[in-house]
Order: structure tokens, then sequence, then C-alpha cells
């Protein structure tokens, strides 16, 4: 059966965006209608699920099936529709706050399991919805409404932290390089198995040192330096580099057996797809039942 790449456009949604002029999460938006366009998921098949956040109204702004979810709980959402029905592509849409904050746990046990879920994370290093507070991933030192004197707690490194639980596809983009961001969101679409895309994205509202001019300054491309991402350790040493230089493309791929992959209960199919009684069920729970009669 011959695959036809759907323009870009059929993934455009009928609702225009209502982010602050200049956000990165527009470039994250239309990395994620690209990657969707040269992945070949037709609309009808690709489900965007979402926390709460600014870059959590994404999939509002995209023409396919969207859940927005509650504030940390946008990856057990999205596992429980992925297991329901695996022929459904799956990408989750979040913030840092969202995702490495209230939402930690869900994002290590999700890696654990190797649920096939891609995980587009906007990380602008501040709390942009409620307007201004210090984020999981804010710097030390950074002055913010909650931090007025300077944050003092030591930042997560979501790279670092995904590699050492697990992670089978672990990449960083960029919002203001969208072509790039969406070759990484393809790869982690095509990857089989659970993948992280941290994306650096710049709030233009509330943190002004974080800029686009700040990124542009320091960001190199992996694929430009040589890096191999089959190397876990090559991948945790450009995990940890953050200042002058920053690494963005592919750290690391790997892939082992996926949730769906070893689930029992999946063997016969997607579960949406199967019939809610069969003849062999029905007469199994008549006899449970007079057993505990």
């Amino acid at each position: 059966m011959e695959v036809i790449e759907l323009p870009v456009s059929e993934y455009v949604g009928p609702v225009v965006p209502d982010w602050c002029p200049g956000c990165g999460d527009f470039g994250i938006l239309k990395g994620v209608e690209l990657a969707s366009s040269h992945s070949h998921v037709a609309p009808d098949d690709l489900l965007v699920v979402s926390g709460i956040g600014c870059s959590s109204n994404l999939p509002g702004f995209v023409h396919a099936y969207g859940i927005h979810g509650i504030h940390g709980r946008a990856v057990p959402l999205a596992t429980g529709a992925r297991l329901a029905n695996p022929d459904l592509q799956v990408v989750v849409a979040g913030g840092d706050g969202d995702g490495y904050g209230i939402g930690l746990s869900h994002l290590i046990h999700a890696i654990r399991r190797n649920v096939d879920l891609t995980y587009v994370v906007s990380n602008n290093m501040i709390y942009g919805l409620t307007t201004g507070q210090a984020s999981p991933t804010s710097a030390i030192g950074a002055v913010t409404k909650s931090t007025p004197e300077g944050d003092i707690e030591q930042p997560i490194n979501p790279m670092l932290l995904a590699l050492a639980a697990g992670c089978g596809y672990v990449a960083r983009g960029f919002s203001g390089q969208v072509d790039h961001l969406a070759g990484l969101i393809a790869g982690g679409i095509a990857h089989h198995g659970f993948a992280l895309i941290d994306v650096l994205s710049p709030c233009v509202t509330f943190n002004h040192v974080n800029t686009y001019a700040y990124f542009k300054d320091r960001v190199y491309k992996l694929e430009e330096a040589g890096h191999d991402p089959s190397d876990l350790e090559a991948a945790l040493a450009r995990a940890q580099e953050w200042g002058e230089r920053i690494p963005i493309g592919l750290l690391y791929e790997a892939e082992r057996p996926t949730y769906e992959d070893l689930e029992p209960a999946l063997k016969m199919g997607p579960p949406v797809k199967q019939p809610l009684h069969r003849p062999e069920d029905a007469a199994a729970f008549e006899e449970l039942v007079a057993g505990l009669s």
C-alpha cells in the first residue's frame, strides 16, 4: 500500500493559538505538525495529550484527537489511551512545571515501563501560566516572583534524569530551530518505545534571561559535533553540558521491548476493538457467581 505524506496544513487546527507573541510554544506547535506530516501519521490516527500550563493548550491547536488533562497527569492519561488503543500514535505535550514538577514520578515510571509515547516538553525554566514563579528547571540565582532574592534550589537536569531512568530516546531541541526540532519529534514518533524531547522554549513575558538570543549564542547540534547517539557514556557526558555551550539533537537512542510488546492483554489486539462480552467470559462469570453464593 502506498504511504502518502499529508501536507502540514492537514494538521493545523481551526483554533488560533493565544500564546504571547513570540512564545516558544509556536515553534513547538509547528514542530509537532511537521513531524506528524513527515511521519505519515493521519490526523485520525493521532492523539495529543497535555496537562496544565501555557504549552498544555497545544492539543486545542492541532487537527487530531486531543485531551487537555489536569496538572501533572498528562503521561498517565496518555498511557491509558495508548494501552486502550495501541493503534493510536500518542504525543504528550507539556511544560517543565507540569512534566518535571508535579508530574515527575509519572515520567519516570512511563520510562521504566517503556510505554510507546512521544513526550515533548516545553522547557522555559519558569512557570508561565501562573505569571512567573520559579520552576524545577530554573537556574540557581534566578529572580522570579517566588524567588525575589534568587532561586537557591539546584535545577533538575531532565536529560540526565531520563538517561539514568533508562529512557530509550532522549533528545533536546530549540524552538528557535523548528526544522531541526521537527526532525527530533519525528524520530521520537518513529522510535519503538518511550521518547523524551526536551525543548528549550523561551518565555518572552516572564523569563528575560533564557531568551532566543541567549540560546542562539550557545546551542550547537550534536550531529555536527560527531556525537554517537548509541554511546550511553557519551550521552551522559553531553547531558551535563550547560553554560557557554548547550547541545541540541539526539543524545541517545536504544530499543528494548515496550510495555505493549509484553502485556498479555494486548496479544489479541487493541482492547477498544475487542468485543465487550464473549460467551466463554459470560459462562466463567456465572460459574464464579454460583461458587460465591
